[in-house]
């Protein structure tokens, strides 16, 4: 599939999309806490999808060689890096959880997720998802026509690996419009001047899973989606829809409740 270039109204419709997923997790925000269930988090996320006139991308969506996902969002909770499936097991103080949304309005995806950190978490943890979340930053700030995929990547592997922690491989972000997942795929390792050149229109995620100890991840269970650390190590992730516009970037899943940037990115 080539890369698609979103026209003013693709762009208007994802920019809807998007702010609409990121407040879901706005509207999720002050009921994660210690005590809750990852499964009433998704039927939270259900009823003010629901309410938005939105539909869950996630429920019900089977790639090739996948069993069909059977919740309204992703929530992945210490050592799963990423597509925890919600279930009955209540959080608990000093866990941190990834929750991930992605939302379709009007035929558009809007993909966004954020860490929450329950209760009071250890020093440790709470670096890790500031600095996933920094390193998240430093791949968007160098988003603009002319730069290059890798320019992306080599910033946040640096800055992650700068801070002593791994970027996980097998994963990466994607393209994004009328289709869950598009071309260009967008890895957050890799060499500057290297990849696709960035234009004008597209659109993509941007989603660093970054890990406390080794990169190294597996397979858990058996439901066919669950990623953990192979080490058991705690892992991190981050995630924005972004446009690349004619002079940069435009973030397009920001809502009221959106963390503000890192102060390098107005500096």
């Amino acid at each position: 599939m080539p890369i698609t270039f979103k026209s003013v109204e693709d762009t208007q419709g994802m920019r809807t999309a998007g702010r609409l997923a990121a407040e879901v997790l706005d509207y999720l925000t002050p009921h994660i806490k210690p005590g809750i269930t990852t499964k009433e988090i998704d039927r939270l996320a259900a009823e003010c999808m629901k309410k938005q006139d939105t539909v869950s991308a996630t429920l019900g969506y089977q790639p090739a060689g996948y069993p069909p996902y059977p919740a309204s969002l992703c929530t992945s909770v210490n050592h799963v890096v990423c597509h925890g499936i919600p279930n009955d097991k209540p959080l608990k103080k000093g866990d941190i959880c990834n929750v991930d949304v992605t939302v379709i309005r009007d035929g558009y995806f809007g993909d966004t997720s954020r860490m929450f950190m329950i209760g009071d978490v250890s020093i440790a943890a709470k670096r890790l998802v500031n600095i996933t979340y920094e390193a998240m930053w430093h791949g968007i700030v160098k988003v603009k026509p002319g730069a290059r995929l890798g320019d992306i990547g080599w910033a946040i592997q640096k800055f992650a690996e700068g801070h002593g922690f791994s970027v996980v491989r097998e994963f990466c972000g994607h393209g994004i419009g009328r289709n869950f997942h598009e071309e260009p795929q967008v890895l957050h390792y890799g060499k500057p001047g290297t990849l696709e050149e960035l234009k004008p229109g597209m659109t993509f995620t941007i989603e660093p899973m970054i890990n406390a100890g080794r990169r190294d991840v597996k397979e858990w269970g058996n439901d066919g989606w669950t990623i953990v650390t192979k080490d058991h190590s705690l892992s991190a992730q981050w995630e924005h829809t972004i446009l690349v516009t004619e002079t940069g970037y435009e973030v397009m899943t920001l809502s009221a409740g959106s963390p503000p940037p890192p102060p390098f990115v107005n500096a």
